[in-house]
């Protein structure tokens, strides 16, 4: 994935404005609001997500090489929704998630 393209269909903010500490703190604050109804899709355990912008702490690999989260159980709203709307949705080549 080039950090450095434009996202079709998702303004012209790049994948790199995207993906920095302060738009993490965005997703954060805003994880407690409703996922779009418009999402479609699951998750292919890519891990990706779990990269944004530095990989979690608590990212682990399987034996057949998919992602899972060492705190599953008690993962923050902030993992549970990504991607929440169009816009969050910065894995877009990897990720199971799409939006209609």
């Amino acid at each position: 994935m080039s950090l450095g393209r434009n996202l079709k269909g998702q303004g012209k903010m790049s994948i790199v404005q995207k993906n920095t500490w302060s738009a993490k703190a965005v997703r954060t604050c805003t994880s407690m609001m409703p996922v779009s109804g418009s999402r479609k899709g699951s998750c292919k355990r890519c891990g990706m997500c779990c990269k944004l912008p530095a990989p979690c702490p608590f990212l682990r690999y399987n034996e057949a090489g998919e992602s899972c989260c060492g705190i599953y159980g008690v993962r923050p709203p902030v993992c549970r929704k990504y991607p929440r709307t169009k816009p969050e949705l910065i894995t877009a080549d990897t990720c199971g998630f799409s939006f209609g």
